[in-house]
Parts: C-alpha cells; sequence; structure tokens
C-alpha cells in the first residue's frame, strides 16, 4: 500500500446529497442539497465529476449531464449516513473526527429557560432581549433597534444546539462581545450544555443591518479523544482552516487560520499544499451554510460550489504523490426547503491522490466516523477509542 505522508480533509459545510431515513423525524423529508442546486440548470462542477460525484448511490438524476461515466472517475466515491443523535456542525464534525454523539446537543425551541438567562444577565451585566429560535438576519431586523436603544444584547437560538450573541460593533466592542460570549459558555456546562455559543457582531442601521466577518463559536470540548488528538499524539501536524479550531474548542489542533469566506479558506489550504509539513490540515468552508442555505439562497448557493470546483481543479496540480484529498460535509442545509435550518442528508465522500484506487465506488458508509477511522490507520495509529470503520485497504492501492 502507498504511503501517505498528508492528508487534507474539506468539508463543504451543509453540501448534503439526499434525506437520511430518518429525515422525516427531523421535519427533513424530501430534503437534498445537491439536488437542489442542479436543478437550477446552472450547477458547474466537473472537477468533481470528474472525482465521482455524481456516480454516488442516488444521484443518478445527474449521471447524464456530467460527461464522466464510470471508468473516466479519477479517485474514489460513496455517501456517508450520520450515525449520532442530530444534524449539528458540532455533531457532524465531532462524527467524521471519530466520535459517534449517541444522544443529541440540547436545543432549545422555545428559548432558554429563565434560571439560564437570569444567570447570563447577572453575570455579564447586559440584559437578553429575544430569546426565541430566530433567523440570524430577520433577528438583526425586529430586534436591532431595541438593541441600538441600550435595552440588551439580541441573545437567540436556532434548530441546532447554540446559544448566539449578536451586538453592534458601535455599540459593544468585539472584544467585550467576544468576553461575554466567554462567560456564557462557562455558564453553559451539563444539562444546558450546548454545542456552540456564537458571537454574532454586526453593524449598519435599520433597516439594513449587516452581519461582519468578526463572527466566533465558543464550541464545547469533545467528549473524549478524535483523530486530531491522536495525530497530535504521535507529534503530526494538525492543521485547521476556517472554524475547526473553534468547533473543536482548540483540542487536538497545534496550528489554526481562521478565515472570513470560502475564497480566503481556498487561498490558506492552498499555501499549506505549498508547505512541508506531515498530518493532517483539516478545512472547513462555511459560506454554503452560513451566507446561502440558512439564508435560501439558491443561486448563491449554486456559484459557491461552482467557484470551489474551479478552485479545485486548478489545486489538484499541486498535490503531492503522497497527498490525499478528501471531500466531505457535516449535515445539510437545503435552501430551498421552508425554514433556514440545517437538514438531515447524508453527505457526499470523494477521495483523490495518487494513491487512489479509480473508479472507487466506496459505497454507503454506515458512519461519518469512518473517515477518522480511516486518517488513523492511514498514520498508524492505535484508534480503538475512535467509533468507525476504516475503508483504507478499500482506498489506496
Amino acid at each position: 500500500m502507498k504511503k501517505i505522508e498528508r492528508v487534507f480533509l474539506i468539508i463543504l459545510d451543509s453540501v448534503g446529497v439526499g434525506e437520511l431515513p430518518d429525515a422525516a423525524s427531523y421535519g427533513d423529508e424530501g430534503s437534498n442539497t445537491l439536488k437542489t442546486c442542479y436543478e437550477t440548470g446552472l450547477l458547474k462542477v466537473p472537477t468533481m465529476g470528474k472525482m465521482g460525484l455524481f456516480q454516488i448511490d442516488g444521484l443518478d438524476y445527474a449521471k447524464s449531464v456530467s460527461n464522466v461515466g464510470e471508468r473516466d472517475v479519477i479517485g474514489g466515491y460513496g455517501k456517508m449516513n450520520e450515525k449520532s443523535a442530530g444534524k449539528d456542525t458540532t455533531i457532524g464534525h465531532w462524527e467524521i473526527s471519530g466520535i459517534v454523539s449517541r444522544h443529541p446537543l440540547p436545543t432549545y425551541p422555545h428559548g432558554f429557560p429563565p434560571e439560564v438567562i437570569e444567570e447570563f444577565e447577572e453575570k455579564t451585566g447586559y440584559k437578553a432581549l429575544c430569546n426565541l429560535p430566530y433567523s440570524g438576519t430577520k433577528v438583526l431586523n425586529d430586534y436591532g433597534e431595541q438593541h441600538l436603544a441600550g435595552e440588551g444584547l439580541i441573545v437567540y437560538t436556532s434548530a441546532d444546539s447554540v446559544f448566539q450573541v449578536a451586538a453592534h460593533e458601535g455599540i459593544v466592542p468585539i472584544e467585550e462581545l467576544y468576553r461575554v460570549c466567554e462567560i456564557a459558555r462557562i455558564l453553559l456546562q451539563g444539562e444546558h450544555g450546548v454545542g456552540r455559543v456564537i458571537a454574532r457582531p454586526f453593524e449598519g442601521s435599520a433597516p439594513n443591518f449587516k452581519r461582519t466577518v468578526r463572527r466566533k463559536d465558543f464550541s464545547i470540548a469533545p467528549p473524549r479523544d478524535t483523530v486530531l488528538n491522536l495525530l497530535q499524539k504521535k507529534g503530526l501536524d494538525t492543521i485547521g482552516v476556517g472554524k475547526i479550531e473553534d468547533i473543536f474548542s482548540g483540542s487536538g489542533i497545534s496550528e489554526s487560520v481562521h478565515t472570513k469566506s470560502n475564497k480566503d479558506g481556498m487561498t490558506a489550504t492552498e499555501k499549506f499544499i505549498e508547505k512541508d509539513f506531515s498530518g493532517l490540515c483539516f478545512v472547513n468552508l462555511v459560506d454554503f451554510d452560513m451566507l446561502y442555505g440558512h439564508r435560501n439562497d439558491v443561486l448563491g448557493y449554486v456559484n459557491a460550489l461552482n467557484e470551489f470546483d474551479e478552485w479545485l481543479g486548478e489545486v489538484i496540480k499541486k498535490f503531492r504523490d503522497t497527498d490525499l484529498l478528501l471531500i466531505a460535509a457535516d449535515h445539510g442545509c437545503d435552501p430551498a426547503l421552508p425554514g433556514t435550518d440545517h437538514t438531515r442528508e447524508y453527505i457526499p465522500l470523494l477521495a483523490y491522490g495518487a494513491a487512489v484506487k479509480e473508479n472507487n465506488n466506496l459505497g454507503i458508509r454506515s458512519s461519518f466516523a469512518d473517515i477518522g477511522k480511516t486518517i488513523a490507520n492511514i498514520f498508524e495509529i492505535e484508534s480503538e477509542v475512535l467509533d468507525g470503520e476504516s475503508m483504507l485497504i478499500n482506498l489506496l492501492y
């Protein structure tokens, strides 16, 4: 089996490929993020097509226009079932890294209980406005002027396990907003241990409030070692690009680059491709989810996929023979469905590199955790602590 020295794992945040068998129990029956994009007639992703994207089981709808037959596929392809309970960013990334969560993180469809809000107000010194599940853009329209009038910070949630705090940068300095969120993170443990506390800075005036790029996530720490921790303990590099460090609360990350956009993330990733290191570069490209999925912007989502694919077609020329590229997602966020929440979907898996078997259907994997298990096996790490099944034998020559 050929030796791999570097793995690049790129998460296309929310690019699901069709509803999971239990999607109806999450209110997500009929969800299919990629198909929604395909049906616009504007999706142009030839590089991922060559890697086998439209050969994945269940994606027959696009085979006729992909211009790629099974024998022409230059890598491995498949799709993955989420075994964890939930459809959250944190849960999805934990599972990818080897931890299946049997119990969902707490959510608050009616807002946070009084004791949580009261303690938040007491410890931070700010009143809390809203305290309901809300669209991140609509909440600014409905509560932004009250916030500007000095009535408090905007606290809200969603269908995910999140405690979000929005504040105008002209009223609350960014470091003060981060301090408030750090306090909230300390408070929200145990029974109310949400996956993420999120700082949501914004600017402008009504009715044209706009989020700024200085969002910051304060995640709950993983309950045990992930593949990142195992790699780090072996002395290998563990690089996070985008919000990876935030998602894992810094656990197992040796180097991190925070980014402002997909383009920024792709630029940072390309720099690491050109750099010498041994280990894992774990990338999250969040615009698909944050800018387009949650805002029901189908055309924006399509354009973002096209832009990524165009970049990918050029950057793969820079990979070394000892590199492995894995492309996946963490959940869905179908922009055509009513509502703005994540959707319970299969995620795609594409594998590319000189060592990857071509025309290789990896099938339907039973867990996202197969990715973490495989990476551990590539670097010959004892991985009994990780969930999932390794794909290594089927993946590489």
